[in-house]
């Protein structure tokens, strides 16, 4: 074939028709701009008509209304949304995580189903061949990783003659039906390739097996590759007596093409159905002690065209370690305690799969229906009482993937998704978070994904989902407060104009509030490191928006507070302390001002402490908090500047009255949390 009629080409299309969803955050963003521009206009009109029938100036009413509907939309969200998500960004790069989409910082955090390969993520991808299946017994291997040097026993004994010629020729065919290569220099190996090939390579470099030295007796001829519907690969070669094929793949697809099987004499003799299933249930033993399993078969044949896997003799069976990766038993645990499904998905053989599952702790010691499930038995029907109790799917396809996902993505979660080959990049793309391996990952993967994991390690990814939730809990923090101080504003100006009361708050005021003091808090609430309990929540439902009903009514109770604060200074200053209408607004604005400061301080989580919280002990916080105090004082105090802000010198008796107004809000912070929590 060419163009798209090629493997590679098929793929490419399927990328190209697989289209990346909105995030999450986007979405939510976008519906929270869409209300307040509706919420906004609706009330510019409103304050201006009002302002007009109270018999205040025109003009005036609307400069007021234009100064709040600037006021109530909160200008700094995009400057500090972005700025939170890039600070995500190089977080996660530290932590060998990077990230390609800005939003998909935040969807990490929303993540609730995880979609994890075995091989290399949850284990090392360091493989040692460590047992050898053939017809006079069991052989174990000493020695690990790419140690060459090992010895080969039977039942703790050096093997005998006839055991050597079979495990020899095993070894052979092994390390001929492979596209991996070692090199050994004084006793040292370097590998390139596969890391299952590179374990059957050094295990025939112990029995003294070099590949390059077998490709000069026999040398290659044609190679077949593995796919996914044989389930094997091949290589032919040409020898002295003939073309002898080299076979390597699934045990149960080797079996089932196998006639027959190399006897103790050297010969062959037929594979009867009980002896099949025989080898079976001995492959079943092994995988159920965790090593995957490969079977190695051959034959000889006339023509270098011929079908590869019909009439095999079978050679015996390989069983190769993969240890669990350190640490990633608690980052599943993590993951639980934090409501995350974590779901294994693998082409192993299932008992593989459920030996390393149980030794990290996603699957119980004891026996649990549907826990594992055979991916094989899922081509014709996708029950929704099999796939919600799962956590294990073996011997899963490519293609397979694609229908996961979009299972548990019309179940309602947001789904991450791990892969490495070219195969991968339509689910890589079609999951909420394409999650692709940077070590042993394609380039197709990489580009295809979300995030890359530079360490292929399962816990990049459990660090990625903590720092996701903080970022989406300061985006969240961060509107609260503005939409709380902005709400505020608001209410000041309407109750005011209602009561026919002066203007606590002029026009470039409100500009100056909004514009200068309220953003750089926001910004240290966007930065913060967040609360060490992120991880102890369960997910935020998919469909949940940015600011919940709990949210809204939070942020109207602390703009009453304010405003109450606010307005109880200004009527204070004014009918007991007798000042004129500029030294008044002068204590109003204020007051807001640093009530709005001192308001940051009830952004901490509700079970933090007091006076230790993610907020203090944020060092962005104070400084954002000292900036605002002087920028307030500037405002005051700069001739220029208060000039054009129509504000004077309050005096002694006017900053104590400050002082005692801007506290309020801070002081009722709890009893706010207290009782929108119940509501």
């Amino acid at each position: 074939g060419t163009g798209h009629e090629t493997e590679l080409g098929k793929v490419s299309r399927l990328v190209a028709d697989t289209e990346a969803a909105t995030t999450p955050l986007e979405k939510k963003l976008d519906h929270l701009g869409r209300r307040l521009v509706g919420i906004v206009f609706l009330l510019g009109l409103l304050i201006a008509a009002a302002g007009i029938f109270s018999g205040r100036e025109a003009w005036l009413s609307i400069q007021v209304a234009i100064a709040l509907a600037v006021a109530a939309i909160p200008e700094g969200l995009p400057v500090v949304a972005t700025i939170a998500l890039a600070r995500g960004m190089w977080r996660m790069a530290r932590r060998n995580a990077l990230i390609s989409r800005l939003s998909a910082v935040e969807t990490l955090g929303a993540t609730s189903v995880i979609l994890t390969d075995k091989t290399g993520t949850l284990t090392e991808n360091r493989m040692t061949l460590v047992t050898l299946l053939t017809p006079l017994g069991p052989v174990a291997i000493s020695g690990t990783g790419l140690d060459v040097q090992g010895e080969f026993q039977a039942g703790g004994t050096a093997l005998d003659e006839h055991h050597d010629h079979l495990v020899e020729e095993l070894l052979t065919v092994a390390t001929l039906c492979n596209s991996a290569s070692i090199q050994v220099v004084g006793g040292e190996a370097t590998a390139v390739g596969d890391p299952t090939e590179i374990a059957l390579l050094v295990g025939g470099a112990k029995r003294g097996l070099a590949k390059p030295q077998l490709l000069s007796e026999a040398p290659e001829l044609r190679q077949v590759a593995f796919d996914t519907a044989s389930r094997a690969m091949a290589t032919f070669h040409q020898t002295p007596e003939g073309v002898l094929v080299a076979v390597k793949g699934s045990p149960e697809a080797i079996l089932e093409t196998s006639s027959t099987i190399r006897s103790a004499a050297g010969g062959s003799q037929p594979l009867s159905a009980a002896d099949r299933a025989g080898w079976l249930e001995q492959v079943d033993a092994l995988a159920a002690t965790g090593l995957r399993t490969l079977a190695i078969a051959t034959k000889s044949v006339r023509d270098v065209d011929s079908d590869p896997y019909r009439e095999l003799t079978l050679l015996g069976i390989a069983g190769i370690l993969d240890p669990p990766r350190d640490g990633v038993a608690d980052a599943i645990q993590r993951c639980k305690e934090a409501g995350i499904n974590v779901i294994m998905i693998t082409g192993d053989h299932a008992a593989t799969a459920r030996n390393i599952a149980a030794a990290l702790g996603l699957v119980g010691d004891g026996e649990v229906a549907g826990e594992v499930v055979d991916a094989r038995t899922l081509d014709a029907d996708w029950p929704d009482e099999v796939l919600s109790r799962a956590v294990v799917i073996a011997r899963a396809t490519p293609d397979q993937k694609l229908k996961l996902i979009d299972f548990y993505q019309h179940q309602g979660n947001v789904v991450a998704m791990t892969g490495d080959g070219v195969n991968d990049a339509p689910a890589l793309k079609q999951a909420d978070i394409g999650i692709a391996m940077g070590v042993r990952g394609t380039q197709v993967a990489k580009e295809a994904s979300a995030m890359v994991l530079q360490d292929d390690d399962f816990a990049t990814i459990v660090e990625a989902v903590a720092q996701g939730r903080t970022i989406y809990g300061n985006i969240r923090k961060f509107v609260v407060y503005l939409l709380s101080c902005n709400m505020s504003e608001i209410l000041i100006v309407s109750l005011a104009t209602v009561a026919g009361a002066p203007l606590p708050l002029l026009p470039l005021q409100i500009l100056f509030l909004n514009l200068v003091t309220d953003v750089f808090p926001a910004l240290a609430l966007g930065v913060g490191e967040g609360s060490s309990t992120e991880m102890a929540r369960k997910p935020r439902p998919a469909g949940e928006p940015l600011l919940t009903h709990r949210h809204w009514h939070r942020i109207f109770a602390y703009g009453v507070v304010l405003s109450v604060a606010v307005l109880g200074s200004m009527a204070t200053a004014i009918l007991i302390l007798g000042f004129d209408t500029r030294r008044a607004v002068t204590v109003s604005f204020c007051t807001l001002a640093l009530g709005q400061l001192w308001h940051v301080f009830n952004m901490r989580d509700r079970s933090s402490s007091w006076f230790s919280n993610e907020i203090t002990t944020n060092p962005w916080t104070w400084a954002a908090v000292g900036l605002c105090l002087l920028l307030v004082l500037a405002a005051v105090y700069t001739p220029e500047l208060s000039r054009a802000l129509e504000l004077t010198d309050p005096g002694v008796s006017g900053w104590l009255l400050v002082g005692v107004g801007s506290l309020v809000p801070l002081l009722a912070g709890p009893l706010v949390k207290s009782v929108t929590s119940r509501r």
